[in-house]
């Protein structure tokens, strides 16, 4: 099968698709205006545009119009709704599916009416829609009139790198790491993190705690003068940007990884389920697709979000109970195997677009 990809190449989640569909055989072309960051497998063709941002989706119309009639692929899969769907929809190409990946559903339609009209045109658009989680379907079919044909299709791991391995530590052997692998923005409410960190630590002095924030992002800044201001510095380590090869090492770092997301845009706990594959238990908010992922109470705990106290009380359960840290642990990795190995999603993808090949 040949396959266009119509998505952002700067994004680690368009280059695990490409190379994933690629792997599987498929011949993969990557049609965007975003600069590639991380490695693209050397059997994937990427086509690169001037990036002029939210105009840039227009005016590389014709253009990918002319390159989708060169290429003749079997089907084109646009990512984002709001961006590259509007240039899936001006393109006409079919058979066409959009995967909606969240704040492009649970934001964009909300800034105006235009928003909402423009990006209802794009999802009428499509032959069918594609989720990654159950909520964010939801959230898509309340925009389109209940539209049945928006099928899931998870994004878990690869279960070869993520799995539990020892790794040397960025603190002494003896710390109790919390910690997070996130883009520092405000979404991913790290704040809420250092600032239960702070209570527990406090409430423990007697115990080596110590707090691992893994990313970088525009609120790292901000985030470091929160530890300061919170007298945890000495305590803290901001590792910056890694790259996505380094992240399973990071998460085996971690002694519980602790995801408190404050908006519902996040619609798919990737983050969680990498930490659940290494076998570490998971401290989760309840927004979004995030209780989706997670087994109350089996392979981590649901807290309310913009709620440190909540948050202090779930991280003191784990790390007063090592037998509880690795019983969740194990659980999660267990889930993971059963609904989001890596295979079995780009399996999923592939069958997807069969379908609509046999039906379009």
């Amino acid at each position: 099968m040949k396959i266009a990809l119509l998505s952002s190449a700067s994004s680690i989640h368009t280059v695990r698709w490409a190379n994933g569909l690629s792997v599987a055989g498929h011949i993969v072309h990557v049609i965007t205006q975003q600069p590639i960051i991380e490695s693209f497998n050397p059997n994937v063709k990427v086509h690169i545009f001037p990036n002029f941002g939210i105009l840039g989706y227009f005016t590389m119309t014709s253009a990918v119009k002319k390159l989708l009639h060169n290429l003749k692929p079997d089907i084109l899969n646009a990512h984002y709704a709001s961006g590259y769907g509007t240039t899936a929809r001006l393109v006409d190409f079919h058979p066409y599916l959009l995967s909606v990946w969240g704040s492009d559903v649970y934001h964009f339609p909300y800034i105006s009416p235009l928003h909402k009209y423009l990006l209802q045109k794009n999802l009428y658009a499509a032959d069918a829609i594609a989720s990654t989680s159950y909520c964010m379907a939801e959230q898509t079919k309340s925009l389109v009139n209940h539209r049945p044909n928006i099928y899931i299709t998870p994004f878990g791991v690869d279960l070869e790198k993520f799995r539990p391995i020892n790794v040397k530590k960025p603190f002494d052997d003896a710390a109790i790491i919390i910690g997070t692998v996130k883009t520092l923005s405000e979404k991913y409410g790290i704040e809420y993190l250092i600032r239960a960190f702070k209570i527990v630590s406090e409430k423990h002095s007697n115990l080596p705690l110590r707090l691992l924030i893994v990313g970088d992002g525009n609120l790292e800044k901000k985030l470091k003068q929160i530890a300061k201001d919170l007298n945890i510095a000495e305590k803290t380590i901001f590792t910056g940007r890694i790259s996505h090869e380094e992240v399973p090492t990071y998460q085996n770092m971690l002694d519980v990884s602790v995801s408190v997301s404050v908006s519902n845009s996040e619609s798919f706990g990737v983050a969680i389920i990498e930490a659940s594959a290494c076998a570490k238990p998971v401290v989760v908010s309840n927004v979004g697709g995030l209780p989706e992922v997670v087994d109350d109470g089996v392979t981590g705990i649901i807290v309310p979000p913009r709620d440190p106290e909540a948050t202090a009380d779930a991280i003191e359960r784990l790390i007063l109970d090592r037998t509880l840290r690795e019983q969740m642990g194990q659980a999660g990795r267990k889930k993971v195997e059963q609904l989001y190995a890596w295979d079995s999603n780009v399996k999923n993808m592939i069958d997807l677009y069969e379908t609509l090949l046999r039906t379009s």
